[in-house]
C-alpha cells in the first residue's frame, strides 16, 4: 500500500512553505441529510476553500453548482480526489464510510468522516494505521462535544461541583429518521456515547442492549443501552425514532449536585440542582430517616456559537498545524467498539458484553510548516478547542432561583 503524492508539492499531508497560511482546499463527498450542513460551513469560513463536491445525484450537484459559484461538482469522488484539493470530508451512509475515507488517505488526502466512522472496529483499525503511515490527519464528526453547552457540562465534571458521579441518564428521542441500513444504535447513539465518554473521562469496558423493531421488522427503532465504564460509573441511554416529542436530554447525577444538560432549549440549556440526599447516621431502624437536600437551581451563562462551524474550524487548524483532533481516529474507534459490542447485545437477548477497544501504537508527531517556517508539533486534544470552549463558560454562573 503507498500513499500518492498529489503533484502539487504535497506528500503525506505536510504543505510547503508559502502555502501554510492560504486557505485548506476542501472537497466534501455526499449532499444529502447533513452534507449541505458541511458544504456551508466550509464555503462560508475565510480559512477554507470549498473547491468541490462529489455527489451521485444530478440534482443535488445541481443545486450545489447554482449555490456555491466556483465550486466544482463531479458524479465520482475519484474525479475529486485527483486534483489538488487538501482535505476530504466525507458525509455518506454509513456503509461507505471505510472505502471513501480509505481512497482518500491513499491519495494523500486529510480526512473528516461524519459519525459513526466506520461500520465496524476492523474498518476503524485500519484507517486509523493508514492516516498515521500517511502522516494525515483523521478526525471524526462528533459534532456534539464541539458544542459549548457539552463543555460546560464536562466542566462541572472535571472541576467536583457535582461531586462523585452516581449515574448518567440519556435520552435522544424524535419521530424519524426511519433508515433501512442500520438500526436507530447506529444512528443516533453515537452521539451520546461520545459526549459521556468525554464528558466522564471514562472509558467504556461494558454494555447491553434491548430494544423493539416496531415499524420495521428487522431494524430496530427504539434501543434502550446501559454503558459501564472503567471507574465504576453507569450510563443509561434511550434513543428512539418512534416517539412524539423531540427529546435531546442529558442528566448527571453526582453526591453533592445534579446536573441537566436539554440541548432542544434555545436557552438555559444547563441546569445545575443543588440537591442531593443522604443517609443517616443510625442503625435503628425507627430512626432511619434519609435527610434530603433542596437548593437553588443554578443556570450558568454559556455564549452560543455553532458546534459544527466550531468542529470545521477545529479540522481546519489540525491540518493546518499537524495537531491532533479532540475527535479523532482513536475517539471514533471508541465509539464504534461500544456499537458493536451494543448491537452484538441487541442480538442475543440484551447479555451484558464486554467492550473490546483495540490498542493502537503511539500516533507519531506530525509537524506542519508555518509561513515563516516554525514547525508546531503536534500536542494533545485537552490543549486545543476544549481549552478555548471551557473559557467561554467560566465567567460565573448567574444564579437564578427557580421553583424546584
Amino acid at each position: 500500500m503507498s500513499v500518492r503524492s498529489n503533484g502539487h508539492g504535497r506528500r503525506n499531508g505536510h504543505r510547503p512553505p508559502g502555502q501554510a497560511d492560504a486557505p485548506v482546499r476542501v472537497g466534501v463527498i455526499g449532499c444529502g441529510y447533513w452534507g449541505p450542513q458541511l458544504i456551508r460551513n466550509f464555503y462560508e469560513l475565510p480559512a477554507a476553500r470549498l473547491t468541490g463536491v462529489a455527489e451521485t445525484r444530478p440534482e443535488r450537484l445541481e443545486h450545489v453548482r447554482h449555490r456555491y459559484r466556483g465550486t466544482q461538482v463531479f458524479s465520482d469522488h475519484r474525479a475529486l480526489l485527483a486534483t489538488d484539493v487538501d482535505a476530504i470530508v466525507i458525509a455518506t451512509p454509513i456503509q461507505t464510510h471505510y472505502a471513501l475515507a480509505r481512497d482518500a488517505i491513499l491519495a494523500g488526502k486529510h480526512v473528516l468522516v461524519e459519525k459513526p466512522l466506520t461500520a465496524n472496529v476492523a474498518e476503524a483499525t485500519e484507517l486509523i494505521s493508514m492516516a498515521q503511515a500517511a502522516g494525515v490527519t483523521l478526525m471524526t464528526g462528533h459534532t456534539f462535544l464541539y458544542n459549548p453547552a457539552v463543555q460546560a457540562l464536562r466542566n462541572l465534571v472535571d472541576t467536583g461541583e457535582l461531586g462523585r458521579v452516581y449515574y448518567v441518564d440519556a435520552a435522544r428521542l424524535s419521530l424519524g429518521l426511519f433508515q433501512s441500513q442500520v438500526n436507530v444504535l447506529w444512528d443516533l447513539a453515537p452521539h451520546d456515547i461520545s459526549i459521556l465518554s468525554y464528558v466522564l473521562d471514562e472509558t467504556p469496558v461494558a454494555v447491553s442492549a434491548r430494544g423493539s423493531a416496531c415499524v420495521q421488522p428487522t431494524v430496530h427503532d427504539v434501543a434502550y443501552l446501559e454503558v459501564l465504564y472503567q471507574g465504576g460509573i453507569s450510563a443509561h441511554v434511550h434513543v428512539s425514532w418512534l416517539d412524539p416529542a423531540k427529546v435531546r436530554r442529558i442528566t448527571v447525577v453526582g453526591d453533592r449536585k445534579m446536573a441537566v444538560y436539554n440541548d432542544v432549549a434555545l436557552v438555559e440549556k444547563i441546569r445545575v440542582y443543588d440537591k442531593g440526599v443522604k443517609p443517616p447516621a443510625t442503625d435503628t431502624f425507627g430512626e432511619f430517616q434519609m435527610s434530603y437536600r433542596n437548593g437553588e437551581i443554578t443556570i450558568p451563562f454559556i455564549p452560543w456559537q455553532e458546534p459544527l462551524k466550531l468542529e470545521c474550524e477545529h479540522f481546519l487548524d489540525c491540518v493546518r498545524t499537524g495537531r491532533r483532533p479532540l475527535t479523532d481516529g482513536r475517539q471514533g474507534l471508541e465509539v464504534v467498539a461500544v456499537l458493536e459490542a451494543a448491537d452484538r447485545s441487541l442480538k442475543d437477548g440484551g447479555s451484558r458484553v464486554p467492550v473490546e477497544i483495540p490498542q493502537m501504537p503511539a500516533a507519531p508527531v506530525r509537524t506542519a510548516v508555518t509561513a515563516d517556517s516554525e514547525a508546531l508539533s503536534m500536542v494533545e486534544p485537552d490543549h486545543l478547542l476544549v481549552d478555548a470552549l471551557v473559557t467561554l463558560v467560566e465567567p460565573g454562573p448567574q444564579a437564578i432561583e427557580a421553583a424546584p
